[in-house]
């Protein structure tokens, strides 16, 4: 039993680090070879469907909401931290605690509205223009991505009270631009 606990413990730590790689990767094949499919359709033979424009657009916006939650994973997201560079340690712990505190009650709010908008598109049956498909399924890219946000904004402020009652330096995440 312990074995199995061990083998459950190390497959849940794999999808907590490469969960969001592989969907972006996932997303963003499916986008780069339907839109290169569509183009050479388009330019070559004079023809084009509605049907990849979709299928590109729908995994462009899960690609977006499931980058913003790997962002926030990784600190990686645009923010302005000017002062950051002139307070102590512990007051630095304090001020991304209370930026994921924010950010995790706007997330609380926008999942709960984006689930609204699935339950209408399911209550009315609503589908895509090419592709026929219930729309709710590109829909759920909004809560999926929230809910994926939440997980990381909860684990980050696990990180970051343990770091300030260990003493640690808060983790700084990575920077877009230096």
């Amino acid at each position: 039993m312990v074995g199995k606990d061990k083998t459950v413990r190390s497959l849940i730590g794999v999808l907590d680090r490469d969960i969001e790689k592989w969907a972006l990767l996932t997303f963003y094949v499916i986008l780069v070879v339907t839109m290169a499919v569509e183009v050479i359709r388009r330019e070559v033979f004079s023809y084009s469907s509605v049907w990849g424009e979709e299928i590109v657009r729908y995994s462009f916006i899960y690609l977006a909401w499931i980058a913003a939650a790997a962002a926030v994973r990784e600190r990686a997201h645009i923010r302005i931290d000017v002062l950051f560079h002139y307070v102590p340690t512990r007051v630095k712990a304090l001020l991304y605690i209370f930026g994921d505190l924010a950010m995790l009650f706007v997330a609380v709010l926008a999942f709960y509205w984006s689930l609204e908008t699935v339950q209408v598109s399911v209550k009315y049956g609503s589908v895509t223009d090419g592709l026929r498909l219930p729309k709710f399924w590109f829909l759920l890219a909004v809560p999926i991505g929230f809910a994926l946000v939440l997980l990381r904004l909860v684990q980050s402020i696990i990180r970051d009270v343990r770091d300030l009652v260990q003493g640690r330096p808060p983790f700084e995440g990575n920077k877009l631009f230096d």
